[in-house]
């Protein structure tokens, strides 16, 4: 099923938004760039045991797999300004946006909630006490809601034309005020000690004995793996099973991580804890980053000329970008997991520049044909990611096997490469 301009299953068009105006026709690099993220994910996702250098940095600074989150949250921005560029009903629209985004969440629980096991398991099912509730899906659903919202009731529009950043300057005290909350929750938020604890120890096979970690902190501001606020929240509101049980910065030198993932006894106890990268303070700069995707949505939906489009763009792209260089200059680290300020402004640019260069090759210049693989992932962007994100076809493949489940294709192929 084809999606329309989001990630999100839209087989028709909302009556509350164009009720009296025809379809707008798709935009080739919308497509194109939703493709190419879609791509990328899937070169991390099977690529990064093969090439480390891709995968998610395990803390601060910037991997090939760290700016794909950014750039579908971009995208998702952009696409909604055409979605809901003349809103007729805006309670009806208003239900219509949050429904969708209800069901982009619960399609997210099921594919990262720890439902499907992965392509070294051939079982499935996850306990609801430990299901995880954060993820992908769930970032890109609670990001377009909060545009789509912002969209729906903080525009401006008047019968008369006016510039579009008139028109939208309560999006942009949205973004401060996330912004505030965000810095504000992250640097004064004080964290006390905590302790953890896990069934068996991560370097030990699984059993029923209990094993506490105490992690020591007593402070605030902090922004590393162990004392930081954003999992201080996270294990307060979610609880500690609900969350993503191998975070990244296990990859650290100081956790001394095994080639089979496990970690030893002497390595810090936070390296044993879960912590969830899509989390609940996160979430707020990761909303920034659709509104400022629909920022760009807004150019192309109310200025007609390419130059003008790729001007407006550029000059955008590259204010965000010093702005963010700026920020990690004087120590705003870059950090995805935290999903920092500066990672928001730098990935942001980023995509903006992207997607002023897709558009130029694509739309401007008219090689359509060059990018045609990738325009038609992109419309089937929803289709492909849950197929990847459960890996449903690799299942499909592996279940076929000789003799002993283990003795198939998928286990020959990734064995040497994968430990899990």
């Amino acid at each position: 099923m084809a999606d329309d301009y989001v990630l999100i299953p839209n087989g028709e068009e909302d009556h509350a938004v164009t009720a009296t105006t025809p379809k707008p026709p798709r935009v080739a690099s919308l497509d194109v760039f939703r493709g190419l993220c879609v791509f990328l994910m899937m070169v991390v996702d099977y690529g990064g045991s093969i090439i480390p250098a891709i995968t998610h940095s395990p803390w601060n600074g910037l991997h090939l797999a760290d700016f794909v989150m950014p750039f579908f949250l971009f995208i998702a921005g952009v696409s909604l300004a055409l979605v809901y560029k003349r809103v007729t009903n805006r309670v009806e629209a208003t239900w219509k946006a949050v429904f969708r985004a209800l069901k982009l969440f619960l399609l997210g629980v099921l594919l990262q909630g720890g439902y499907f096991h992965g392509v070294s398991s051939l079982t499935y099912g996850v306990d609801i006490e430990r299901i995880r509730w954060f993820g992908i899906l769930q970032r890109i659903a609670i990001g377009y809601v909060v545009a789509a919202l912002c969209e729906i009731w903080l525009s401006h529009r008047t019968s008369r034309e006016v510039g579009f950043f008139r028109s939208y300057y309560w999006h942009w005290c949205v973004i401060f005020l996330l912004s505030a909350i965000y810095a504000g929750l992250l640097y004064g938020l004080y964290v006390p000690d905590w302790e953890f604890k896990a069934s068996t120890p991560t370097s030990l096979p699984p059993s029923d004995d209990t094993h506490v970690y105490a992690v020591k902190c007593s402070l605030r501001g902090d922004l590393g793996p162990a004392c930081n606020s954003a999992g201080m929240i996270d294990r307060y509101i979610v609880g500690v099973d609900h969350l993503y049980s191998k975070p990244v910065y296990r990859n650290l030198k100081d956790c001394n991580m095994s080639t089979d993932g496990s970690i030893p006894d002497s390595s810090p106890s936070w390296c044993h804890t879960p912590f969830d990268p899509e989390g609940i303070l996160s979430t707020l700069t990761a909303a920034v980053t659709c509104i400022i995707g629909l920022q760009y949505g807004h150019i192309l939906a109310h200025i007609q000329d390419h130059k003008g489009r790729l001007n407006i763009w550029s000059l955008f792209s590259v204010s965000l970008f010093v702005l963010g260089s700026f920020l990690a200059f004087i120590g705003v680290p870059v950090n995805k997991s935290l999903y920092t300020i500066s990672y928001m402004l730098i990935t942001s640019a980023s995509a903006g520049m992207t997607f002023c260069a897709l558009y130029l090759l694509i739309d401007v210049y008219g090689y359509r044909c060059i990018t045609f693989v990738l325009e038609w992932m992109g419309i089937h962007s929803l289709s492909i990611f849950i197929i990847v994100t459960s890996n449903l076809a690799v299942i499909a493949i592996q279940g076929f096997y000789w003799t002993d489940p283990e003795n198939n294709i998928v286990h020959w192929i990734i064995s040497p490469f994968v430990h899990k």
